[in-house]
């Protein structure tokens, strides 16, 4: 049987960071504030000669090379993003173009924070079906294009960056299984207004806060359980949590869910901010680069954003 395991995994942040401090200096608010809060002390920002097809290149490479393959041996690019450099083509044919591949098939995909989730899921697909071997698979995403830094509930969120994995086929079983889901009928509580686009005023984020965190957590554990029963194992089974870096209060109720210590959860939201798409293989890599994350570990990957969307993978490293 033919299964799909994570073979290479990679990322990139842009140089220029964003503090608390800074924000204190434009916004009301205070790095306390803002801390306990979110638990976010600083994000990374793209600079004016950046584009978020330049995050997914950046990471793109560093997951081939870990990978140890060849450009030649990728037949797929997917890329989750919600920030495209321009509405056509994809990011993907971008990297594609940036790779020097040609001849593969990319597209983009548009599930916001859960868009890794939703790529991975897809991927998965196109390795057990045999019409994939090496994938491609990146998320990535310039957030702060569409931040309103004048609002201070939603500027102190956001942060850029690009993950990136390769997903290849196996004859050991790597991902164990994925789930993902939609309901669209929460849009406005998280969403970008489109009623602007006249006056040619820039689009940016729209969030209701307390009402999208009631929603995310208790669709989170359910998605724990979800995971879980789908593969007959128990909440001690799973070695570590990667999940979207959203907010350090969803991720320490996550863990109580999965009655897990935060030690033994991946948290990169301190530093990197909410990078939508981006943040799972962000905090992937850095689980590795770290040594926490080990060959044989089972790892819980789980994601929820706006659509609303939400999805979970249950990956054997």
């Amino acid at each position: 049987m033919i299964f799909s395991k994570i073979k290479g995994v990679g990322s990139y942040l842009p140089k220029k960071v964003l503090t608390n401090k800074d924000l204190e200096k434009t916004l009301d608010t205070t790095d306390e504030w803002i801390t306990s809060r979110t638990g976010i002390k600083e994000r990374h920002i793209v600079g004016s000669d950046e584009q978020t097809s330049d995050l997914a290149f950046e990471a793109a490479k560093k997951a081939i090379s870990n990978a140890d393959i060849s450009t030649e041996e990728i037949d797929l690019i997917i890329v989750a993003t919600t920030t495209p450099d321009k509405i056509f083509p994809s990011i993907a044919c971008n990297v594609q173009t940036k790779l020097g591949i040609k001849n593969c098939p990319a597209f983009d995909i548009q599930a916001v924070c859960s868009g890794f989730i939703y790529g991975l899921s897809i991927a998965d697909k196109f390795i057990k079906t045999q019409s994939a071997k090496n994938i491609l698979v990146i998320g990535a995403d310039s957030m702060s294009k569409i931040t309103d830094y004048t609002d201070r509930s939603n500027a102190i969120l956001w942060g850029d960056g690009g993950g990136a994995v390769i997903l290849s086929s196996s004859d050991q079983q790597g991902i164990l299984s994925t789930h993902i889901h939609a309901d669209g009928q929460h849009e406005e509580l998280l969403h970008v207004p489109n009623n602007n686009i006249k006056n040619k005023i820039k689009q940016t984020i729209t969030m209701q806060g307390s009402q999208v965190f009631k929603i995310a957590v208790n669709t989170l554990d359910k998605i724990v359980d979800e995971a879980l029963e789908a593969n007959n194992l128990q909440k001690k089974d799973i070695d570590w949590l990667v999940p979207h870096q959203a907010n350090i209060r969803i991720l320490e109720a996550t863990a109580k869910k999965l009655q897990m210590s935060m030690d033994k959860v991946i948290v990169t939201i301190d530093r990197h901010g909410n990078t939508s798409a981006a943040s799972i293989p962000l905090a992937l890599d850095e689980g590795i680069i770290s040594g926490k994350i080990k060959p044989g570990h089972l790892i819980l990957m789980e994601a929820f954003g706006g659509g609303f969307t939400w999805g979970s993978a249950l990956i054997r490293f």
